[in-house]
């Protein structure tokens, strides 16, 4: 069954999301094996079901994603971006990609976690579990003193949802590659910044730092 539901998945919504549906299921179902026990003392779940995608080869190769902004499509889509009429939604985007954090991270960032006397950030519960303090060059710092000058909510970029912070702007997103010619996606934006911060020869433990990447436990990387 769950072999058949991943190929089904796969063809209904993609592959890329059918491998990560088997990943999850394969995750809760670990933690349920190891948490619970019947009476007897032994796993309600002798062995994880998702293993027959492993043992039939069945997981979907997907390549990994390469897209990004090119240097010759920065100044158009900087130009349409600060003509969006969302002040909040024209900050996130820049943020986004001036920082290389991640979409998820930057919306849900509160006042409480910016530092405008020093310039930084911190990313309090980020992907990879540790918490990074990050700088801010002076053009973020001038456009997030203003944001703050006018602001009347916890969070940096406010949503309208129940959630409270902004979430994907899908139809700006789809206005602005109208206007460019230049499709991309939130997570583009991140691996441009990675692209360009690779071209400056900046090293590549700065580099990670500066995305959150993980880096390992030696010595030099902490």
């Amino acid at each position: 069954a769950v072999e058949r539901r991943h190929k089904k998945v796969g063809v209904d919504r993609g592959e890329a999301y059918a491998n990560l549906g088997g990943r999850t299921l394969r995750s809760v179902l670990n933690y349920a094996s190891a948490k619970y026990e019947t009476g007897k003392g032994l796993s309600i779940l002798p062995e994880n079901p998702v293993k027959r995608i492993s043992q039939t080869r069945s997981w979907f190769k997907v390549g990994r994603r390469t897209g990004h902004l090119k240097p010759h499509q920065l100044e158009i889509w900087f130009d349409a971006v600060l003509n969006i009429d969302n002040s909040t939604i024209r900050d996130y985007l820049i943020f986004v990609l001036l920082t290389g954090c991640r979409k998820d991270e930057s919306a849900k960032l509160q006042w409480s976690d910016i530092d405008l006397t020093d310039n930084s950030y911190i990313l309090r519960d980020p992907k990879n579990g540790r918490p990074m303090q990050l700088p801010l060059s002076d053009y973020l710092a001038n456009m997030l003193t203003a944001r703050k000058l006018s602001s009347n909510n916890d969070f940096v970029f406010p949503g309208e949802g129940v959630r409270g912070y902004l979430v994907e702007p899908k139809r700006q997103l789809a206005k602005i590659i109208e206007k460019t010619d230049a499709p991309f996606a939130m997570h583009d934006l991140r691996r441009t910044f990675v692209t360009i911060a690779e071209s400056l020869d900046i090293s590549s433990f700065a580099v990670k730092a500066l995305v959150n990447h993980k880096q390992g436990d030696d010595v030099t990387s902490g």
